[in-house]
């Protein structure tokens, strides 16, 4: 399990929560980029996958404990955890064996908050007991989903329904511990969605106030830090041309405000600190990148944020209003 990392302010703590790994085609990861550019940043394996992270975030506040995405779940076959190479295996899944690790149960958590209902990103919802029954995962938790997505997700749409598992949702539904948001609104007092449509038509990253700092959990806006320029955009994007708006939009605001960035599926880089890019133009790049590496495997690329041998993080500079600190 690797060291325990944190971002704390006035407000709040974010620590990143490890939901396990999977194995993706490159190609659809990087959409429209020639390989021999983004293998450098992601090399495949003889599948021609690429390592992947699900890495969700814990936000504790005054008011709630939050836990922002929840990985895949224990619902799924062994043939699709071959497919997708899948390494999740925990007590019931690595989810909860690393929130246990960060001292925090289940029943622990106030909110569970969907960025979309992609089964990497809220499989974890459910659980399936050994009866075959499902039920929450998380006990005592309001689970909230933008209205819009959970509609876009219950379309019989082939382009789609691959994505979209009714067990990770309608089951809450059915108990009427789903809770339907307009796209960017507030979750609890100092965290709230931002509507960046394109993966998904109401995709949502995640605004964090920590108090001093924000802290945006970009989702699958920008999956990982190789996916920072504005034109490396995913296959698996249902509007490419309106994430490449989104990108625009939301990494010029981050690098003019100095957010923090915090990947979901990056292998290595957990977060860094958005810096307009050297020289101007569009978009950003990182600064003080904070390393954790989450998928078995993985080989290092040769080129873009956090890659090479021996990289380390930076400390934060002084005055930034916020302590960040390793945990133990």
């Amino acid at each position: 399990m690797p060291d325990p990392i944190f971002l704390e302010g006035d407000r709040a703590r974010v620590r990143p929560v490890d939901a396990g790994s999977l194995w993706l085609d490159g190609g659809a990861m990087f959409g429209v980029v020639p390989k021999p550019l983004w293998v450098r940043r992601a090399p495949a394996d003889g599948q021609n996958r690429i390592p992947l992270a699900m890495r969700c975030l814990l936000v504790e506040t005054e008011e709630a404990t939050v836990l922002i995405d929840v990985g895949l779940g224990n619902k799924e076959s062994d043939k699709f955890k071959s497919i997708y190479g899948v390494s999740n295996d925990g007590d019931p899944t690595r989810l909860e064996t690393s929130l246990e690790a960060l001292g925090v149960k289940p029943s622990d958590v106030d909110v569970v908050a969907g960025t979309h209902l992609h089964f990497d990103h809220f499989g974890g919802s459910t659980t399936r007991g050994t009866d075959g029954s499902l039920r929450p995962s998380f006990p005592s938790a309001r689970y909230v989903v933008s209205r819009g997505e959970y509609e876009f997700a219950r379309l019989d749409n082939e382009r789609i329904r691959a994505s979209y598992m009714a067990d990770n949702f309608e089951p809450l539904a059915a108990a009427d511990r789903l809770e339907l948001v307009p796209d960017g609104s507030e979750i609890v007092p100092g965290v709230r969605y931002v509507h960046t449509p394109g993966h998904t038509p109401h995709h949502q990253s995640i605004l964090v106030d920590l108090g001093g700092a924000q802290l945006l959990f970009l989702a699958d806006l920008v999956p990982t830090a190789a996916h920072l320029p504005l034109p490396w955009i995913m296959g698996y994007d249902v509007e490419p041309l309106v994430t490449l708006e989104s990108k625009k939009r939301i990494l010029r605001r981050a690098a003019d405000e100095g957010w923090w960035l915090a990947f979901e599926h990056d292998p290595f880089v957990a977060w860094g600190r958005a810096v307009p890019p050297p020289g101007g133009g569009s978009g950003c790049t990182l600064e003080d990148i904070e390393e954790q590496a989450l998928a078995p495997g993985a080989e290092r690329g040769t080129s873009g944020p956090g890659q090479g041998p021996g990289k380390q993080s930076s400390q934060v500079r002084p005055g930034d209003g916020l302590n960040r600190e390793e945990a133990g």
